[in-house]
């Protein structure tokens, strides 16, 4: 592909564009040839809009909060390209290239950071937070609204740096014509409640709408990961999502108010948080929902984080177990020994000897406590023998904007006081850490040693053994290097796909089972993982028929090519099994379904996905049929002979437990038997969960026992082996 760059003297120069680093629903971004620290942002489908924001965004950059550490905070437009073809369409842009930075739920989420960056510690997650809080204040001080709010917006580097990005995507105003470029997308758990259910192309962002996203953002960082509306459920039916909950105003820690939720037992406790920001999380939160101008600002939110910062002490037992001084005792201790052994902060030994990737040790006698919705009271600090004062120097802090156009709100909001304080702490804090962490310079060394010397074998097995350990971003990464090698090669393109499909990057999965097809028509993969994409695209569809239809064309592709392809029968049975729902003829498309995953069955007859997606149309069919008891036992006996296949699979336990649990709410024979089943199946499904880190599964089990125990599960967790071993 050819673009122009145009100069200052208004002269063209063409650019050829032809090394690929990523594609996704709207854009294409290609390598610069010409220009190692820059890529190109080049439009499937230009508009006359996009061309003005361009130019708006590229005319009135944000001031970049760490230009003096030499890191690019926000991942701005720098210069417009136009079409080759003479008519001055703007086709793209140019923005900064970043290398070495992640989304920043690879380190909220205790796994991911355990696997690829295990000293990040509580300290580091302290400084990721006000870093990012620095961006937003930026932004918000420009005039600028992100809008699109979420976790795969935010990148950071293992010093703690972060980066904004797919910043044209965000909220423009034009100030020479009034004009405001709004933006179109957003993300349910982010999105503040008076805009849930709104259509975002028709509503004006404002500033306290990226706050509440800021908000979770921050929560979750410091949290493990815990969404601040997730929680068990203690209502009656399933459990609302998150969009509901933000909607109502359920924040699952309401010091003010009641909601129908307990904070989920494996996350952290709410008095971990540094007690400042445990009111600026309640003024966000709960507030905010009654009066979105009380939510915390970016300011605050620097202010806060500070002050926490400078409050952590360091725990004698490891040295990587950093937290606030108002505990009294060490928080990740008792966590580790709560999780039956599984440190979320290993130490150094423990990393060096790799034992933090081990299995988590499972306890023999397992107690639980509920944890309660937290009162207003604070923990005093008890002086002990342990604690040491953390260095405020340890990670790198943006520095604040040069321009004071912050400081006359801030006087106004905090006063002159907290202002020379947070000065002072920018002097201590605004050093780059990457020159004094032994961790970080290996890893810059380790990235740097002949990576350009790398085969196609070599980016493709990397891509393999990242998409194994659900490292599906850095998969795309590795893939698409692997095609730049060998761009013919149909598999890296059907494996790069399904890293996207994972990160749920539809289209940009679905250009690469298209790329596939093309270079190999018989490739079975990208006809039966397209007909998943198009079954993912229905939800999200006006017309779903449509998507569905082309699901089923491209599974009817792969069983021409191979008849016996057990798996293209069974997503053609999920698929038809969907579809029966709206159909006029439903029991026509439920037959069909069956016989689906019998043909799945009997050519695979060990495939527990089979069984279990029987067992889900049975159930299905069992909401629709006079006989639903032999509906009803059949789905069982389905879910029973998966389990028999694989007994570790928590889906099916939970399944079966909700199964069991309505069959004995009919009053039917065995009533009491099938009770007690669906309780023990609800509690394996907790257990393995939990054992598989699979938080949102291990919460819907849960939730799931306290509406079969009719609430009453406080006294059955006390004495279960739900959990692992508590301290």
């Amino acid at each position: 592909m050819q673009v122009l760059r145009r100069l200052p003297d208004n002269k063209n120069i063409a650019i050829n564009l032809t090394v690929s680093l990523g594609r996704g629903g709207e854009a294409c971004v290609y390598a610069v040839p010409t220009d190692g620290s820059s890529v190109a942002k080049i439009y499937h489908k230009q508009t006359e809009e996009q061309g003005h924001k361009l130019e708006v965004m590229i005319a009135h950059p944000p001031d970049n909060p760490t230009a003096s550490l030499g890191h690019i905070s926000i991942a701005w437009p720098t210069e417009a390209l136009y079409s080759s073809d003479g008519t001055d369409r703007i086709v793209g842009f140019l923005m900064p290239r970043l290398r070495g930075m992640r989304p920043i739920i690879d380190f909220y989420n205790p796994r991911t950071r355990r696997q690829h960056c295990p000293l990040f510690n509580y300290q580091y997650l302290l400084r990721t937070a006000r870093n990012m809080a620095a961006a937003f204040a930026s932004l918000h001080t420009s005039g600028y609204c992100i809008g699109d709010v979420n976790e795969s917006n935010i990148l950071v580097s293992d010093a703690a740096l972060v980066t904004v990005v797919d910043t044209d995507s965000f909220q423009v105003s034009d100030p020479s014509h009034k004009t405001v470029y709004r933006c179109k997308v957003g993300k349910p758990e982010f999105t503040p409640p008076e805009l849930q259910n709104k259509n975002f192309g028709q509503h004006e962002r404002s500033e306290t709408h990226d706050l509440f996203g800021l908000g979770v953002l921050i929560f979750q960082l410091l949290m493990e990961g815990t969404h601040p509306f997730s929680g068990i459920y203690q209502g009656t039916g399933e459990p609302p999502a998150y969009e509901a909950r933000i909607a109502e105003g359920h924040f699952t820690y309401s010091q003010g108010r009641r909601v129908p939720y307990v904070a989920t037992p494996i996350a952290p406790n709410w008095e971990i948080l540094h007690p400042t920001l445990q009111q600026l999380f309640v003024r966000c939160f709960e507030d905010g929902h009654y009066d979105p101008k009380l939510r915390p600002s970016a300011q605050h939110w620097l202010l806060a984080l500070a002050e926490a910062e400078e409050a952590l002490v360091t725990c004698s037992s490891n040295p990587q177990h950093i937290h606030s001084n108002h505990l009294h005792k060490c928080p990740w201790c008792e966590r580790t020994s709560r999780l039956g052994g599984r440190d979320p902060f290993p130490s150094p030994e423990a990393i060096a000897a790799k034992e933090h990737l081990k299995p988590r040790i499972k306890s023999k006698r397992p107690s639980y406590q509920p944890q309660r919705i937290p009162q207003n009271t604070t923990i005093p600090w008890k002086a002990t023998n342990f604690p040491q004062r953390v260095s405020a120097q340890n990670v790198p802090y943006y520095q604040p904007i040069k321009k004071r156009r912050l400081y006359p709100m801030m006087f106004c909001l905090i006063g002159f006081g907290l202002l020379g304080y947070l000065d002072w702490m920018i002097k201590l804090t605004n050093r780059p850490f990457i020159s004094q962490s032994a961790y970080t310079q290996q890893l810059l060394q380790q990235n740097q040693a002949s990576a350009n010397n790398y085969t196609f074998d070599d980016y493709y097995k990397q891509g393999h053994a990242l998409y194994k350990i659900r490292n599906y971003q850095e998969a795309v990464d590795r893939f698409s290097k692997a095609i730049e090698k060998k761009s013919e090669h149909s598999k890296a393109y059907v494996n790069r796909g399904n890293a996207h499909y994972n990160l749920k990057e539809y289209q940009a999965a679905l250009a690469d089972y298209n790329k596939a097809i093309e270079i190999n028509p018989s490739e079975i993969k990208a006809y039966v993982n397209r007909g998943n994409v198009h079954h993912m695209l229905a939800e999200y569809s006006t017309d779903p028929d449509e998507e569905y239809k082309l699901a089923i064309a491209d599974y009817d592709r792969a069983l021409d090519i191979n008849s016996k392809d057990a798996e293209a029968f069974i997503r053609r049975g999920i698929v038809r099994s969907q579809m029966a729902k709206y159909s006029g003829d439903s029991q026509h498309d439920f037959k069909k379904a069956i016989n689906d995953f019998n043909y799945a069955i009997n050519i695979s007859p060990k495939r527990a996905e089979a069984y279990y997606q029987r067992g889900l149309l049975r159930y299905q069919i069992a909401q629709y049929s006079s006989s639903f008891e032999s509906e009803y036992k059949q789905a069982i006996n389905d879910f029973s002979k998966a389990l028999k296949i694989n007994s570790r699979l928590a889906k099916v336990y939970l399944k079966r437990g909700v199964v069991r649990y309505e069959l004995a709410q009919y009053g039917l024979a065995k009533a009491g038997k099938n009770h007690k089943k669906a309780v023990d199946d609800l509690q394996k499904a907790a257990k393995i969960s939990l054992e598989q880190e699979d938080m949102d599964s291990y919460q819907q089990a849960l939730s799931s026992i306290c509406v079969v125990l009719e609430n009453r599960c406080d006294t059955f967790f006390q004495n279960s082996s739900v959990l692992g071993k508590s301290s």
